[in-house]
């Protein structure tokens, strides 16, 4: 994986000064919204991260994978997938890491057309990110980096809010977004959970950079 980052926030910023003008269509390729989506927020599909390698105009399919690192805005650092941490939490994702280092902080965005939903998959241990709704405690609804193939626990809706540059996931199994446990202490600080009913501020908010996989 190289060191050269770029913002996904960025590319879409610079993506939109050729935007059409006011008064022309609005666009229809995006996912229908949900419902319960705070104002501002927009849900967005495949193409829109396609934008990333360059790939829009050069025949790329709309199921092509994005590998992606998020950055948590609520402490500035990026998601990890915790391989090494004993069962049940072996994979969880924490935003720990100062700089994307390596296949720790990768993930493969896999577009799903025909449930309009992502996968994410850690390049750490090629296992798809599970929301885990049957924990307990402060471990209820964890992402984690457990599963070989992706179902419904591992199915997320990508949202953007064009004003802040800045995006969130919800999870489709319990319809909830995911945020970032800042205040939690412990091996599960800065763990990501799929448990707020709306964007609260920057506890949900994430910045994704494009890597190489």
């Amino acid at each position: 994986m190289t060191s050269a980052l770029l913002s996904l926030a960025a590319v879409l910023t610079a993506s939109a000064l050729a935007a059409p003008a006011a008064g022309a269509a609005p666009r229809n390729d995006r996912p229908a919204p949900a419902s319960g989506v705070p104002a501002g927020w927009e849900r967005v599909g495949a193409d829109d991260l396609a934008h990333l390698d360059g790939a829009v105009g050069s025949g790329a399919r709309a199921d092509e994978t994005t590998n992606l690192a998020l950055k948590s805005v609520r402490n500035g650092k990026f998601a990890a997938t915790e391989i090494n941490y004993a069962a049940p939490n072996t994979g969880v994702l924490r935003a720990r890491s100062p700089y994307p280092t390596g296949a720790w902080e990768g993930f493969a965005f896999e577009w799903d057309e025909a449930t309009q939903t992502f996968a994410l998959k850690s390049l750490a241990n090629n296992r798809y990110v599970a929301v885990e709704k049957n924990f307990t405690g402060n471990a209820q609804n964890a992402l984690r980096a457990r599963s070989t193939t992706a179902g419904g626990w591992e199915r997320f809706e990508l949202y953007q809010n064009e004003e802040l540059n800045l995006y969130a996931l919800r999870s489709t199994l319990n319809n909830l977004f995911v945020a970032m446990e800042n205040s939690y202490t412990g091996p599960l600080q800065y763990t990501l959970r799929a448990r707020s009913a709306e964007v609260t501020g920057s506890w949900e908010q994430f910045d994704p950079y494009s890597i190489d996989g």
